[in-house]
């Protein structure tokens, strides 16, 4: 059996290097990623995924599966590419308050549905990243001070197992998959599809305000103010932001699940600060939550890199402030704490995040840029080594690093352990493996 005998055991189309179109169909979401693998599949339903890891089994290959290739590491040199992007069913169960998504779905599909019902997902900042994709590595999102991990909302899990068998799984069918798919990465099944449970969001608030840079002192304050005290449904981000060819800047992204009076009385602070050269603050349907932070919409050549930090005192805002961000285009400080502290007993395998604020570092990763925007990252870290926890989500590793960083040692053991069982031949590849 060889790689080219993969072609006729799909429905979906089947590239390999030098057919047309492999190149794009193997790249990544983050450009500066390259994947070298031997094949490109792409599933039709999710029987194509059964006859994939069942071919796959027999042939002595590994499968790395990619809804979008968001997270991709690069680490896949002569893997088949397993692309589920057709697998987009979305179906609402209001009543129940849950959705069941396929495995390519993105984010903006589930709000778009969703809102219109008062509902919402616990999805990220960015509508085009995948579900699967980013609630199997965790996933911190806007609502998670609200609700915690959008791993910790999954009801249940339709998988291929590693001997090429459907099943589905949940907590009381096979506590310790569900517990390590909740969190751990794709390392241990193919999802094909999801359920997890919708929150009520009648009223949403927020927005994105923008500030020259001679205010970002002054909006640093009323960040470690507003975040002092927030409640729960809150969500700050604080960005200074330097877009290539335009004057540096900085911002507050605003996100209050309540009604806008209340949001405008808890974000009262922001209205002593003068110059806003813009301010989208007002009601926001929960299918526009993607708008507030208006990140990329298509791939970027990017490098990306973030720290978890247990504190953020004047000492550390006088670091953050020390010097320009260039050759960086973003420096982001999330709010975290409230529920993503305090996982309740059914939590997945990311676990508590004790740390309250997040470091988010993201620069170019265009050839003359990469290096430089490597040390400059390396250096903001080492200014802020007092602060840096030394571990992070799944979900915001970057190329080069590993699982080991996101788990206890505990939990990383029982994630191995649970590896070896399930997939002893390694039929299964995660982008950040945890046996790496």
């Amino acid at each position: 059996m060889t790689i080219n005998d993969l072609a006729g055991v799909l429905k979906g189309r089947v590239l390999l290097p030098g057919d047309d179109g492999f190149q794009q169909a193997a790249t990544a979401w983050n450009l500066t990623v390259r994947q070298p693998v031997a094949a490109v599949a792409e599933a039709a339903d999710a029987d194509d995924v059964t006859a994939l890891v069942r071919y796959a089994r027999r042939a002595g290959m590994t499968v790395t599966a990619q809804p979008s290739g968001h997270g991709a590491s690069g680490d896949v040199d002569g893997l088949i590419l397993l692309r589920t992007g057709r697998l987009n069913e979305v179906e609402v169960r209001p009543q129940e308050r849950v959705v069941r998504v396929g495995a390519g779905v993105k984010w903006g599909q589930v709000l778009a549905a969703a809102g219109p019902l008062g509902l919402t997902g616990l999805s990220g900042s960015a509508p085009g990243v995948s579900v699967t994709g980013y609630t199997l590595g965790g996933g911190v999102g806007w609502f998670s001070r609200a609700y915690g991990l959008a791993s910790d909302s999954v009801r249940a899990i339709e998988i291929v197992d590693a001997d090429g068998e459907p099943g589905r799984v949940t907590a009381e069918s096979d506590p310790d998959l569900f517990w390590a798919l909740r969190g751990g990465g794709g390392d241990f099944a193919v999802v094909t599809a999801l359920e997890l449970d919708l929150y009520p969001a009648p009223d949403l608030y927020g927005g994105r305000v923008i500030w020259p840079e001679h205010r970002t002192r002054e909006v640093y304050d009323a960040f470690l103010e507003i975040t002092a005290d927030a409640p729960r449904e809150l969500s700050v981000w604080i960005n200074r932001l330097q877009p290539p060819g335009a004057p540096p800047m900085v911002t507050l992204d605003l996100a209050y699940l309540g009604e806008a009076a209340q949001g405008a009385d808890l974000l009262a602070r922001i209205d002593k600060i003068e110059d806003a050269i813009s301010d989208s603050r007002g009601v926001v349907p929960v299918a526009d939550l993607g708008v507030i932070s208006a990140e990329p919409t298509g791939p970027v050549p990017s490098i990306a890199r973030a720290e978890l930090l247990t504190g953020l005192d004047a000492d550390a805002v006088e670091l953050l402030l020390a010097k320009p961000i260039e050759p960086l285009v973003n420096v982001q400080i999330r709010h975290l704490g409230g529920a993503l502290a305090e996982p309740d007993g059914g939590a997945g395998a990311s676990g508590a995040v004790a740390e309250p604020y997040l470091l988010g570092l993201v620069g170019l990763g265009l050839p003359h840029a990469a290096d430089a925007t490597r040390a400059k990252q390396a250096g903001v870290v080492a200014d802020l080594e007092a602060y840096v926890s030394g571990r992070k989500p799944y979900t915001l590793l970057s190329p080069g690093e590993t699982a080991a960083q996101s788990f206890s040692g505990d939990a990383l053991a029982r994630l191995r352990k649970i590896k070896r069982a399930r997939d002893p031949h390694n039929v299964f590849r995660a982008n950040y493996p945890v046996l790496g």
